[in-house]
């Protein structure tokens, strides 16, 4: 995935005032790495303390956006998933991309122990239906940290089906969902092709088994990707109402200084 340093539309970027001003049940979180773990060829596992996190809660799925580029007076964000919280040491994981040419890779290939980082959040409006019988989860990389959580926050009743495009084997993610909970994952390896194509995961959604009952599908990840996967599962019979689908990128182009993918 390849992005440049957005140029805003307004021409100044949001404060974090402006954010906590905007989204009032969003918290200031004041950082410090304390941890970093290589969890694939192109994904790191960042721990984060800070006694800001005490109290602090989230809806599996949800992110934290983090300040990750103030170069030329900009403030630019990135989201990332939110995997774990440790309500105890207040330390929190996410898990960063780093194969991005933009200023979120930059910023996560640059992470060391003690670094200070500015965090916003829980932000973020998916997360599971407490409806749905069943969970079927469609997206790549970026998508697969989102998923991990989601599933893992299921009651031992669940049932989930997780399709998930990757590089290749080394960068299958360990998903531990509690005792009792019903999951499939089925890996599709890119094997070196560019990110961004639709065409592994629109044959995965045409093909993979789908149980009976209310299920709900989360299709996050490239924005032309997301649209094509929800098309197929709608024509295989799910009601749009039952789709949450999240673009997280778009290919070619960068995303805006909130982390958001850029208007086409």
């Amino acid at each position: 995935m390849t992005e440049s340093v957005p140029t805003p539309s307004s021409g100044v970027d949001m404060t974090a005032d402006d954010f906590l001003a905007r989204v009032p049940d969003t918290r200031l979180l004041n950082l410090r790495v304390v941890g970093i773990e290589e969890t694939g060829t192109a994904m790191r596992a960042v721990r984060f303390a800070s006694d800001d996190l005490a109290g602090f809660s989230y809806a599996p799925g949800q992110d934290l956006m983090v300040l990750v580029d103030t170069s030329g007076g900009r403030n630019i964000r990135r989201r990332y998933t939110i995997r774990r919280l440790d309500p105890v040491d207040n330390v929190v994981e996410l898990d960063v991309i780093t194969d991005s040419g933009g200023p979120g890779g930059r910023w996560a290939r640059g992470l060391a122990v003690g670094d200070r980082v500015e965090g916003l959040g829980p932000r973020g409006k998916i997360t599971l239906s407490d409806t749905a019988e069943w969970h079927l989860f469609i997206g790549d990389d970026v998508a697969v940290p989102a998923f991990a959580a989601m599933v893992e926050a299921l009651s031992p009743t669940g049932r989930a089906i997780v399709v998930a495009e990757i590089d290749g084997a080394s960068d299958e993610t360990k998903i531990d969902p509690v005792s009792g909970v019903d999951v499939t994952v089925i890996w599709c390896h890119r094997d070196g092709a560019p990110h961004g194509n639709a065409e592994a995961l629109v044959d995965a959604a045409s093909a993979v088994p789908l149980p009976g009952g209310a299920g709900h599908a989360y299709v996050f990840g490239e924005a032309l990707v997301v649209n094509a996967v929800r098309d197929v599962l709608i024509a295989r019979g799910f009601r749009p109402d039952r789709i949450s689908p999240k673009a997280y990128w778009g290919r070619g182009r960068a995303n805006a200084s909130h982390g958001e993918p850029l208007k086409a």
